[in-house]
């Protein structure tokens, strides 16, 4: 089995593995001050100068934006 490929800057194939997350609808694990979150991709914005993206919790449903500067690392999961 492959491993997953994890991100650290935010190259083409970096938000490539983004968009296609967002389109597939996949998990994704991203470190953001510190704190791991996992959340199912649902959309890509950019608002004020910002790319951001929007992630539902799994376990809750609730939507949290995060701007993709402040992701220290994110891997898309399978």
């Amino acid at each position: 089995m492959a491993a997953i490929p994890e991100y650290r800057a935010l190259t083409p194939d970096a938000l490539d593995a983004l968009e296609s997350a967002v389109r597939e609808h996949r998990r994704v694990a991203l470190v953001r001050r510190g704190t791991e979150y996992v959340v199912v991709a649902e959309r890509l914005e950019t608002a004020d100068r910002d790319e951001l993206l929007e992630g539902r919790l799994p376990m809750t449903g609730e939507v949290l934006a995060f701007r993709l500067r402040d992701l220290e690392r994110f891997a898309v999961l399978p």
